[in-house]
C-alpha cells in the first residue's frame, strides 16, 4: 500500500509519499480498499501536534474516507467484503487502504459516488447534530452562520433551508458570498480578516439589521476569535449560540451577556456524540441520506487532489481558501 506520512512535526511540506505493508484487521476491525477521503481543517493540525489526537508518527493524516471494504477482522458482522462504505479513522485516510473499527463504517447507497461519500459524515453530520439536537433550529428561525463557505459551514446552509430557517451566511469575501447565496443562503454578510472593537461593534450591528426585530435565534460558529462576542451580542432573546470550532482562536465572552438575553452558549462536540448517542446517530445518518436522495443537500466539492499532491490540497485548507470540500482521490 502507499501512504502520504507524517514522519516530523509540521506543514503539508513535511509529508512524503512512502510504500507500506499492506495492514491486515484485527478483531473488530476491517480493511478498506481508499477510494477518496475528505480534507477538514483538523488534518491540518495533527501534523502539527496542534490537534487532541496525537498518532504516533509515522502516521498519514485523513479522518474521513469512502471506499470498498476489502478484508475483514474477526467477529465482524456489520459489513461484508465488497461492500461500498464511508468511514470515520480519525488518521489514516491519505492512503489506498485504511483499517477501521467495524462500528464506524457505514455502508453508503449505491447511487452515492465515493467522493461524496468522502465529504459527508463529518461535515454534515457536524452540523446536522448541532443544529437538529443541539439548537433543536424551528422554522422560520433565523439562523447565522460564521464560516459559512467551508466545509461545516456549507452543510450548515443546506440543512438550515432545509429545517426551514432564514439562513445568514457570514464569510470573508465577495467570493465566498457568492458560494453561499449559490447553496441558498437568504443574506450574506462580509466580515473584516481582522476585528478590532470599533469593527466589532459594527459587525454585531450589521448582524442584527440583516436579522430583523431584536436579533438572530440561532448562531453556528464555525470561526470563534474575535468575532464570536459580537454574534452572541447580536443574539435575539433566548437565542442559542453554537460552539463549532474556532480557528480564528478560541474566544473570551462575557458571561454577563447570557443573563442579559436569557441565551445559551451550547458546545457542539459531534464525534463524542457518536460515542454516547450511538442510537441518536444512527437516526441521524438516516436523516442525511434520506435528505441526500432527496435532493436538499449534496457535498460541494471544489478541487480534487490526486493522493501524491495531498500536500497542495491541505495548503488550500490552512490557508483557509477552500469553498465547500477539498477531496484526496486515491487511484
Amino acid at each position: 500500500m502507499k501512504a502520504m506520512l507524517s514522519k516530523e512535526v509540521g506543514g503539508p511540506e513535511t509529508l512524503v509519499l512512502e510504500e507500506l505493508p499492506t495492514p491486515e484487521p484485527k478483531k473488530g476491525q476491517v480493511r478498506v480498499r481508499v477510494h477518496a477521503a475528505g480534507l477538514n481543517f483538523p488534518d491540518t493540525l495533527i501534523i502539527r501536534d496542534m490537534y487532541q489526537m496525537k498518532p504516533p508518527r509515522p502516521f498519514a493524516p485523513g479522518g474521513e474516507i469512502a471506499g470498498e471494504v476489502e478484508a475483514l477482522g474477526e467477529g465482524v458482522t456489520e459489513v461484508a467484503v465488497g461492500d461500498r462504505v464511508l468511514a470515520l479513522t480519525g488518521f489514516g485516510g491519505f492512503a489506498t487502504h485504511v483499517l477501521a473499527d467495524a462500528k464506524q463504517v457505514i455502508k453508503i447507497p449505491d447511487a452515492m459516488p465515493y467522493e461524496e461519500a468522502a465529504c459527508l459524515i463529518l461535515t454534515y453530520g457536524t452540523s446536522h447534530h448541532a443544529l437538529k439536537d443541539r439548537a433543536a433550529v424551528q422554522p422560520s428561525e433565523s439562523l447565522l452562520i460564521l464560516g459559512a463557505a467551508g466545509g461545516v459551514g456549507a452543510a450548515a446552509i443546506e440543512l438550515g433551508k432545509a429545517a426551514g430557517a432564514r439562513v445568514i451566511a457570514a464569510v470573508s469575501s465577495e467570493e465566498k458570498a457568492q458560494f453561499c447565496r449559490d447553496l441558498g443562503a437568504d443574506e450574506t454578510l462580509i466580515y473584516p480578516r481582522e476585528l478590532d472593537r470599533d469593527g466589532q461593534k459594527e459587525f454585531s450591528s450589521q448582524i442584527k439589521k440583516l436579522a430583523g426585530g431584536e436579533g438572530v435565534d440561532v448562531v453556528y460558529d464555525a470561526v470563534g476569535g474575535n468575532y464570536a462576542e459580537p454574534a452572541v451580542r447580536a443574539l435575539a432573546w433566548k437565542g442559542r449560540y453554537l460552539v463549532v470550532g474556532f480557528p480564528a482562536g478560541i474566544p473570551k465572552i462575557p458571561l454577563n451577556l447570557t443573563l442579559l438575553k436569557g441565551c445559551q452558549i451550547v458546545g457542539v462536540f459531534w464525534g463524542a456524540s457518536t460515542l454516547r448517542e450511538p442510537q441518536g446517530h444512527a437516526e441521524n445518518m438516516s436523516d442525511l441520506f434520506r435528505m441526500y436522495a432527496d435532493g436538499q443537500i449534496k457535498p460541494h466539492i471544489s478541487a480534487r487532489f490526486p493522493l501524491e499532491n495531498a500536500a497542495e490540497a491541505l495548503v488550500l485548507m490552512q490557508d483557509r481558501k477552500v469553498l465547500g470540500k477539498v477531496v484526496v482521490t486515491v487511484a
